[in-house]
């Protein structure tokens, strides 16, 4: 999908968030891609209110206060099972994010229902609404803080009501989309509703279930609002070794966002620079193609004794920093 463009993204960083309301102002007639776009370009704001002509995290966070992952164009974000094991909390873990510079973030559900005292019955609707509104004021305790939630991870639960309340909720924390675990049963099924709230279905991979290369992916079929959190370490591993490049060139306008970590062929998770997967590679391409989709560190790496994951995932930070440089 071909971004906006350098000097429109730097114009944008002139004008403060303006939440997810800009959309109707749009031409009803965009295509998909182009709405998804411009909502990357949003979210990015919601991260980055700094004023000035670079897109380098430090400088904006300098000049802000708060901080900014865009490095270069490309945004990078953390998935918050980064820290699983450390942290709980919505408070705790938008204090790691911001210790680790990140302005970016993949909610995982855990976080987002206990602060939303959400699961547990079936809830009346007076329930349902006072939930959303604690997710509209998680949203803004993390953009005021300078972090954009572009994407969660809640799960759908099995009834109408459930999966139309996962949009509802992705909606109220300002995501683009939803991730969950590949399924072509799942997508089918998930796309009418997709389409209705107009919020992405992300299908993560894992190492057996990486998007088609030889044909066109029939997961894509199901819905407009169906496409990939692809994991660019799982597929490397999953391939024995194959460049995940050619996949995200394939499928850039069906990406919705990015998991990165650094993987063996043999399929060992190793810390960042010790593995072979291109990650670098990959992240300088989406800056060249100007392509908005967040890239989100998942650490998944043991952490060494004597560190936190907190402290690992600013080393891969500062290696995504360091790679587009």
């Amino acid at each position: 999908m071909p971004g906006a463009g350098s000097r429109l993204r730097q114009q944008f960083l002139f004008i403060s968030f303006i939440g997810s309301s800009i959309m109707g102002t749009r031409n009803l007639t965009d295509t998909v891609t182009t709405r998804r776009a411009f909502l990357g370009s949003a979210a990015a704001l919601a991260a980055c209110t700094a004023v000035g002509p670079r897109l380098l995290g430090a400088d904006s966070a300098k000049a802000s206060g708060k901080p900014c992952s865009v490095f270069k164009g490309v945004r990078i974000g953390c998935i918050t099972y980064s820290y699983r094991g450390e942290i709980n909390s919505a408070e705790d873990t938008l204090k790691a994010l911001i210790k680790d510079g990140l302005s970016e973030v993949e909610l995982m559900g855990d976080v987002i229902q206990r602060h939303a005292g959400i699961g547990g019955g079936k809830p009346t609707d007076a329930q349902r609404e006072e939930q959303l509104a604690k997710c509209r004021d998680l949203r803004k305790m993390y953009n005021d803080a300078g972090v954009n939630i572009h994407i969660h991870k809640m799960g759908f639960g099995q009834s109408d009501e459930e999966i139309n309340f996962a949009f509802d909720v992705a909606k109220a924390l300002g995501c683009v989309g939803i991730t969950t675990e590949r399924s072509e049963e799942l997508a089918r099924k998930l796309a009418p509703f997709a389409d209705k709230h107009k919020v992405w279905v992300a299908f993560h991979n894992h190492t057996n279930n990486y998007p088609v290369m030889d044909k066109h992916d029939p997961i894509l079929d199901c819905g407009q609002y169906i496409g990939f959190n692809f994991d660019i370490g799982h597929y490397f591993a999953g391939s024995k070794g194959l460049s995940p490049i050619p996949v995200i060139e394939k499928y850039h306008d069906r990406i919705v966002s990015l998991h990165l970590k650094d993987r063996t062929a043999d399929g060992g998770n190793l810390p960042w620079g010790k593995g072979k997967t291109p990650i670098k590679e990959v992240l300088q391409l989406i800056s060249k193609e100007e392509w908005t989709f967040p890239a989100d560190i998942e650490l998944e790496y043991p952490v060494p004794q004597g560190s936190t994951a907190v402290a690992e995932v600013g080393k891969c930070v500062q290696f995504c920093c360091e790679a587009l440089s």
